[in-house]
């Protein structure tokens, strides 16, 4: 078990011994500050999810009913009905599904971690295809040199004018994985040939894609394979991945970023997590940007040894969670102050949904939540991958 393996087995443990006592009250800021709490108001609903032993990985709606989530017991579902209800549609022995995401209502991709990291994973594959909804899956076979696993997959759509009429340009992103070796791989024909991009020597892993168009996008990465030498890192490209430069590395070591998400083309958030073992290292930080990801500034988040922190999701430059054990956090000022909320432990992918009356909010950690925002408070249309 590496280092990594065994700080998130211990965080989801701290997890379950303390999600009882925990209220949804003021939290501590970093250095101890008090923060208050904008938790009030917000009220998650717990999906009837199958019963699942640890952190699942990646939920995704390719509408605001038809979504499905994924897990590393090799389990893939499917809901028609915005969450209300869900069917399994494969469990795969073997596999350890990390990551998911849809074209359309048909055609999706799930990613695999691979071999060699979590006990009892025997699958190689680490792309899967569906063109039947998630009726069937089949290995795709991405070509080049081996990609090792994934936990990220983006569907990136780009707008274009199609004979006079609005179209869709579809690029499917790809990327791995945790603990290393670094891969990105993409698809500009639906996944019928596959591109491998060329990363720099820094990248050692990939934890999230972030594009906002074929040539600018972002990588939420990790400057060493070993934990105890790695730096949290964000790499920028504006080539479409022919260069790369460091946007963001923390000074900290036993750190890598996490999970990336930008409510709008300019503000972006990244979530930091930490393995230091020392529990007098307890300041833990969100990375932010308000320039499109060119340069970051660390957000404190709370001082709190037990915190490690997973997902994030803002649905305006203001309104956010970040999913931790062994809870989730909310602010409703940018990042200024931050209170403790109900949306389950290990929440690892926040999907945020625009809807006819607002904004749906879905969180998948040890279980599956959901939040619904009133109103329109999108300012901008950038990517929420």
């Amino acid at each position: 078990m590496t280092l990594i393996q065994a700080g998130v087995a211990a965080g989801l443990m701290i997890c379950v011994a303390t999600q009882a006592v925990l209220g949804d009250g003021p939290t501590s800021g970093p250095m101890g500050a008090p923060t208050t709490s904008p938790a009030a108001g917000f009220a998650w609903k717990k999906l009837n999810t199958e019963a699942y032993k640890g952190k699942q990985d990646d939920i995704f709606f390719s509408s605001p009913l038809c979504g499905w989530y994924v897990n590393g017991g090799g389990n893939i579902f499917h809901t028609a009905d915005g969450g209300e209800t869900w069917v399994k549609q494969i469990e795969k022995k073997g596999t350890f599904f990390r990551c998911i995401g849809f074209v359309d209502e048909l055609h999706g991709f799930a990613g695999n971690i691979g071999t060699d990291y979590f006990p009892g994973v025997t699958d190689t594959t680490p792309l899967y295809e569906t063109v039947d909804g998630g009726k069937t899956w089949a290995g795709v076979n991405i070509g080049g040199e081996a990609v090792k696993g994934l936990c990220s997959i983006q569907i990136l759509k780009v707008a274009y004018i199609n004979a006079g009429v609005l179209d869709y340009k579809v690029r499917i992103l790809a990327g791995g994985r945790v603990g290393g070796p670094a891969g990105l791989v993409y698809s500009d024909d639906l996944g019928k040939t596959w591109e491998h991009v060329a990363l720099p020597e820094s990248c050692h892993m990939i934890l999230d894609i972030c594009f906002f168009d074929k040539e600018h996008g972002l990588l939420a990465s990790a400057s060493d394979g070993n934990v105890q030498d790695s730096h949290a890192l964000i790499l920028r490209t504006e080539d479409g991945g022919k260069t790369w430069v460091e946007a963001y590395k923390g000074p900290r070591a036993f750190e890598l970023t996490w999970k990336m998400q930008f409510p709008t083309r300019e503000t972006g958030y990244c979530t930091v997590q930490s393995y230091d073992p020392d529990p007098k290292v307890a300041d833990r930080f969100v990375a932010k940007t308000v320039d499109g990801g060119k340069t970051w500034s660390e957000v404190p988040l709370v001082n709190d040894a037990k915190v490690r922190e997973f997902g994030v999701g803002f649905v305006d430059e203001t309104l956010g969670f970040v999913g931790a054990v062994p809870k989730g956090f909310v602010t409703t000022d940018g990042g200024k102050t931050w209170g403790t909320t109900e949306m389950g432990p290990a929440v690892n992918k926040i999907r945020v949904l625009k809807t006819e009356i607002g904004h749906t909010v879905y969180a998948i950690g040890v279980g599956v939540k959901k939040l619904e925002v009133m109103g329109d408070r999108d300012g901008s249309p950038g990517p929420k991958p």
